[in-house]
């Protein structure tokens, strides 16, 4: 039942990025990548508040945590599960793992992004 409720989830939050994504590109014609930016500062903001809605301030039962955290924001954005994450490594104070786990997926993120273009070419 739970992977049901991810897929469920998922399959809504990729059709509201999706959707999202569009209206806001038609609106924004310069080359700032808007709306993926808007989308992911959007998703870690929902991220929060679902986080604390879920585990501090309503009686909602677990298995939703999985559908509306796992499945809906995990595909209208995986930059919140990453937020979250730091969040959590920052409240534990483990300063050196946030930072870290911050710059090193950025940076190995468009590095190995850049790879996977540059071999996919060659090949």
């Amino acid at each position: 039942m739970m992977y049901f409720m991810i897929a469920v989830g998922g399959a809504f939050g990729a059709m509201s990025r999706f959707a999202l994504g569009k209206w806001i590109s038609s609106y924004w014609n310069h080359a700032f990548p808007l709306a993926t930016f808007s989308i992911n500062v959007l998703g870690s903001f929902l991220m929060g508040v679902v986080f604390i809605l879920i585990t501090e301030k309503m009686a909602i039962p677990e298995s939703y945590r999985p559908l509306l955290m796992v499945g809906f924001l995990g595909a209208f954005t995986t930059f919140s599960t990453f937020s979250l994450e730091i969040v959590s490594l920052i409240n534990q104070q483990a300063w050196l793992s946030a930072v870290s786990y911050l710059l090193l997926s950025c940076l190995l993120g468009v590095l190995a992004l850049a790879a996977g273009i540059l071999i996919a070419r060659l090949i």
